[in-house]
């Protein structure tokens, strides 16, 4: 029997996908007429399960119901020029300029090749070739069409193609072009585009953060997958924590181990693959306040805000920008008045690894 259990990032991983209601509520939005909301900015730590509510939303515009609908969607890489990108692929749908015998005209490659903006063309007329412009004028046969354009982006940054797309696409909606975005980022990745000046719509727009994957969900998934009881299938989702690529990961293990083994005897090798291919990227990523306080978190499994407050000392004032910083990357969980670790294991990493 093949592994039911994917543990490769940014693989959608169909048997042992959980569906979550961040990926229920995107797409309730997107099944209406008129969608109350164009923007979608999905945030998490890495392995949180970003990418794949993202792909899953993509897979079921996809299908019959969404195209019946008049949706299309178009999967856009950031690592590229972005709006060159959706460019070539409006053309590919069609919606691209005709020549006079009714065949489409490419878009020259002097300008695909310089990623875009103002060039003359190639053709005698020597005319101006902006491809904001062009954009433009195929969305509006897109809207004529009555179709409706997704683009989805993966791991969004600020670079100089991201702020490119975003200020375009500010235009568009200003103009109420019928195009949606959803697209995903780590916390701090998805501010700072969001604060780039005259992007007000990306800071405006909504956010959907991730969140730990559902207790239960988790345990039928293991029972029925491993073929294991309820209880054992309990045991292994209460170490996970929610933990999306935990939960993945420790599902691999378990469907690998040898029949002498126990869950007991898997917790190390889980230990090792989270802290090698995961926390050790998270730590990187965290700045020295951050790993302030998450240093002073490792003794127990969670804090009171006061005990907090005595460890930090004389930052004890800052307690609630770091605090809240770390929520929002998703490394901390809150209740209450206390404050833990959102992922298994964390101070572990931090204890044997960062100190």
């Amino acid at each position: 029997m093949q592994n039911p259990f994917t543990t490769t990032f940014s693989k959608n991983p169909g048997f042992s996908y959980i569906a979550t209601e961040q990926t229920n509520e995107i797409l309730e939005n997107f099944r209406y007429e008129n969608p109350s909301e164009s923007v979608y900015k999905i945030t998490g730590v890495r392995g949180s399960g970003k990418t794949v509510i993202l792909a899953k939303i993509e897979e079921q515009m996809k299908n019959e119901d969404f195209a019946a609908n008049n949706w299309i969607v178009f999967d856009v890489s950031p690592a590229r020029d972005l709006l060159v990108q959706i460019a070539a692929m409006l053309q590919k749908e069609g919606f691209g300029k005709k020549s006079s015998k009714g065949k489409s005209v490419s878009l020259s490659a002097s300008v695909l090749g310089n990623g875009g903006g103002i060039s003359i063309s190639s053709e005698k007329e020597n005319v101006f070739f902006d491809i904001g412009v062009e954009i433009e004028e195929m969305l509006k046969k897109v809207q004529k069409k009555g179709k409706k354009i997704l683009i989805g982006i993966d791991e969004v940054s600020k670079t100089k193609e991201m702020i490119q797309f975003a200020s375009e696409y500010g235009k568009w909606l200003r103009n109420a072009y019928p195009v949606y975005l959803v697209c995903t980022g780590l916390y701090e990745n998805i501010m700072e585009v969001s604060n780039v000046k005259n992007l007000t719509f990306f800071r405006r727009a909504t956010t959907i953060k991730t969140e730990q994957l559902n207790f239960v969900r988790m345990s039928e998934m293991y029972r029925r997958l491993l073929n294991i009881d309820l209880d054992e299938a309990r045991q292994m989702a209460k170490f996970t924590k929610g933990y999306a690529y935990a939960f993945q990961e420790l599902g691999s293990l378990y469907f690998k181990k040898h029949e002498d083994e126990t869950l007991a005897d898997l917790i190390p090798d889980l230990k090792s693959e989270l802290f090698a291919y995961s926390y050790e990227k998270i730590w990187e990523e965290l700045t020295d306040s951050d790993r302030f306080l998450v240093r002073l978190l490792t003794e127990k499994a969670e804090y009171k805000r006061e005990e907090v407050l005595l460890l930090m000392g004389e930052k004890a004032g800052s307690y609630s920008m770091y605090r809240d910083r770390l929520l929002k990357k998703g490394i901390l969980d809150s209740r209450q008045s206390y404050i833990s670790f959102s992922l298994p294991f964390f101070a572990d990493y931090i204890k044997e690894y960062c100190n």
